[in-house]
């Protein structure tokens, strides 16, 4: 299409032109899951005709826009104009080109690191030019743990909030290493791009595989040959992170261990071990072989979990967060008695916990 017809349909859409325009064919999203444009930025989209085409065009771009963002369809009976979500169907006489106006200011990724980048500009913020990878890290540390906590709540709005909060986190780290010249976010983003492509052969491939297993099982396989390659003497437990918590960390080398079949055959071997180190913890002598102990029946525990599909880290913390409210009923209940904890019995605070329990808490 030339610059005439594109101005064209800015004539019937009663719009100048914009001085930022992403011009794009319909077909371009019959193969993509996420729109192949920034939407901070206008675009157009050309040659959609059909229902069928409409209705891709629209799922692509509700992965990145609002259902009520207003667009404009533009075609031989002039311009309809509906929310994204609305927009398609059979009511249309087609072909259209569509136009989808910018979402707004600081919606694109681009936008996000340029005033990243601004922080540690001249005229940035004095705090962040300060910063390096070690004086950030703990702030990296208080960010995923603020995450996980969003997730475990199953906070939607707290998820929304921390997950940009740790996007800031990433994309900083990533801006002080391009200013000390060490790589970019472009290679961040390269690099994860081809690892995911190339541990996905039966996605982005022809390799045919069965179910969750085979997949665990060839990317363990893909990952030796990785290690192979770059003649590293690691072993397949090596990239756990030492710096992960204790079940996670311990749920991380099982599964990895499973995967090239170091595992009990079947789950009563399992709860056969869970018995056994519990006896083991019970005919301890002394302080350090009670700690040994407990420390192998914790990590025979976070194997009954691997193997009953649950993760361990979220179920002690699940517990923990339980044993909270039913611990601030007891301490609430012998408020509102104008008691003390340290004066009650624990049959009286049991009670209460009991009381907790019954109410769901």
């Amino acid at each position: 299409m030339d610059f005439n017809q594109i101005n064209s349909i800015f004539e019937t859409l009663r719009l100048t032109p914009p001085s930022k325009l992403t011009l794009l064919d319909a077909q371009e999203f019959s193969l993509k899951h996420y729109p192949p444009t920034p939407p901070d930025v206008d675009t157009l989209i050309l040659n959609i005709n059909s229902a069928e085409i409409a209705e891709q065009v629209k799922f692509v771009l509700l992965a990145a826009y609002a259902g009520s963002h207003k667009v404009s369809a533009v075609g031989k009976a002039g311009v309809t104009e509906a929310s994204l979500a609305e927009f398609g169907g059979e009511a249309l006489s087609y072909p259209v080109s569509l136009f989808v106006p910018s979402f707004g200011e600081g919606t694109s990724f681009e936008a996000f690191a340029e005033i990243v980048a601004h922080l540690r500009a001249p005229d940035g913020c004095p705090w962040d030019k300060e910063q390096t990878h070690q004086t950030l890290r703990k702030h990296l540390l208080e960010e995923a743990y603020e995450t996980l906590e969003a997730m475990d709540a199953n906070d939607v709005d707290g998820m929304r909030e921390e997950f940009g909060d740790l996007l800031l986190q990433i994309v900083l780290n990533s801006y002080i290493a391009y200013q000390d010249k060490e790589f970019t976010f472009t290679e961040v983003t390269k690099h994860i791009y081809d690892k995911i492509v190339r541990r996905h052969p039966h996605v982005f491939g022809d390799l045919k595989l069965d179910g969750v297993d085979d997949v665990l099982t060839n990317w363990e396989k893909l990952k030796e040959k990785e290690r192979g390659k770059k003649k590293e003497d690691k072993g397949i437990l090596d990239g756990v992170s030492a710096a992960l918590p204790a079940l996670n960390q311990a749920q991380e080398y099982q599964d990895r261990a499973a995967r090239v079949g170091f595992d009990w055959p079947e789950i009563e071997d399992v709860l056969d071990k869970v018995r056994e180190e519990i006896e083991e913890v019970k005919t301890a002598e002394n302080p350090e072989q009670v700690k040994a102990e407990l420390g192998d029946l914790f990590f025979v525990l976070v194997n009954l979990s691997r193997w009953r599909d649950v993760d361990a880290e979220s179920a002690l913390r699940e517990a923990n967060l339980k044993f909270k409210r039913r611990f601030a009923h007891i301490e609430k209940s012998a408020k509102s008695q104008g008691r003390n904890l340290s004066d009650m019995t624990l049959e009286e605070m049991d009670s209460f916990w009991n009381e907790a329990k019954g109410l769901g808490l």
